[in-house]
């Protein structure tokens, strides 16, 4: 049987539940003798590399209960993106720790360098079993149906179009509202749950899976304006146009800002905003009132908004990563979700490879887009349960029906 010591870190974007899955791992561990001692890795494999780590073993219950409603990562994040070299220094430190288990919450590159990690200990002969924690408020990992940090991103989202939609009916006029989405639309596409009533925005939704046109922009903007003197639009920050490329790199080739991944940064600009505001009023009439809000980091850690489900679930995927490390028949996996239920609601988890989740992303099907600016149903049955419940709002406006 495998005894030794383990490491928790957390990587990437934060979310508002990612201590969830922390304080599951924590807690979870405390149940198991195999595992000595916890170490948590301050920023990530960056902790690790730098020996920089926080005993956990001994954290008093009640400072975890408040640790694991905080949003963003109690322990600090990362972007690095480890490449063989670091990976070796990542592995060394397990070495001179004994470490023999570790577990890192994170999205897709995480699980990639879990893989990197893992396979090196297995060249080594150094026994380890390597857990990835699922989150992300994209929702793009493959295989999970679903991740944590979602839901209640796209909470945040759904009541976010939900008041601006009001403020868009009592002040009329077009309004644009760019959310997180850089390759997979289902952030954006949570807004459509805003709906309540016929008449009600977003009245469109343009998400990165959907090539989009200038042309048919401009023409679904003023077809809805006409039809209703309003237009709320939901737009994923990540669109792009047919041949593929995105509006960013279109809009400001060669100039704007990139990520430590080479990524455009997207997230922290205004721009795509104000470039689509700007072509409305250039094509579609100069005196117009039309106005564009970015969403931004706001989304991924807002304690107020938080989805209970969304909650529930990233603590059991933490808690499910201790027990499966203690198969040992389990030596490496990301822990995923399943729903085996609709009504009621009901998920199970179970392990798949690390290299099925690791590097891609996952997309939206096709049978949750329709017409190039519109929403399924069956993307409403899907999201639902994740965002849980929601305002019911009125309006004036159901007397003239």
């Amino acid at each position: 049987m495998l005894h030794g010591n383990a490491v928790v870190g957390q990587s990437g974007g934060p979310t508002s539940v990612i201590n969830q899955s922390l304080v599951g791992v924590i807690r979870e561990v405390r149940k198991h003798n195999q595992i000595e001692q916890l170490l948590g890795a301050r920023h990530g494999v960056r902790g690790v590399i730098n020996d920089d780590f926080i005993p956990l073993n001994d954290v008093s219950d009640e400072l975890l209960n408040r640790i694991a409603i905080t949003p963003a990562a109690a322990l600090g994040s990362t972007r690095d993106k480890p490449d063989q070299a670091y990976c070796e220094k990542i592995f060394r430190s397990f070495e001179r720790h004994n470490v023999r288990f570790f577990f890192y919450i994170g999205g897709n590159d995480s699980a990639d360098t879990a893989r990197l990690v893992n396979d090196l200990a297995r060249q080594a002969g150094h026994e380890l079993r390597t857990f990835h924690i699922p989150k992300t408020i994209d929702n793009d990992l493959r295989v999970h149906d679903h991740t944590p940090g979602y839901g209640s991103a796209a909470k945040f989202v759904v009541s976010a179009i939900m008041g601006d939609n009001y403020d868009n009916l009592s002040l009329q006029g077009i309004k644009v509202d760019v959310i997180m989405g850089r390759h997979a639309g289902f952030l954006t596409a949570a807004s459509v749950l805003a709906r309540q009533h016929e008449e009600d925005g977003p009245h469109l939704i343009y998400v990165p899976e959907a090539p989009l046109s200038e042309e048919k922009f401009l023409g679904d903007v003023d077809r809805v304006y006409k039809k209703h003197n309003r237009c709320l639009i939901a737009v994923s920050e990540g669109i792009v146009v047919p041949g593929g490329k995105t509006w960013a790199e279109r809009m400001e080739e060669g100039k704007m800002e990139r990520d430590s991944h080479g990524n455009i940064q997207l997230s922290g600009s205004g721009a795509l905003g104000d470039y689509l505001s700007g072509l409305i009023k250039a094509k579609l009439g100069s005196k117009l009132r039309v106005r564009a809000d970015t969403f931004g980091y706001l989304q991924r850690s807002f304690p107020g908004l938080v989805s209970d489900v969304d909650a529930k679930e990233a603590r059991m995927v933490g808690e499910m990563a201790v027990r499966y490390s203690m198969d040992e028949t389990n030596l490496e996996g990301s822990v995923a979700m399943k729903r085996v239920s609709e009504k009621p609601y009901e998920v199970k988890t179970f392990l798949t490879p690390l290299s099925t989740v690791a590097r891609e992303t996952k997309h939206m099907p096709a049978e949750f887009i329709e017409g190039g600016n519109n929403i399924t149903a069956a993307f409403c049955d899907y999201a639902r349960p994740l965002v849980g419940e929601l305002p019911r709002v009125g309006s004036f406006e159901e007397l003239r029906r």
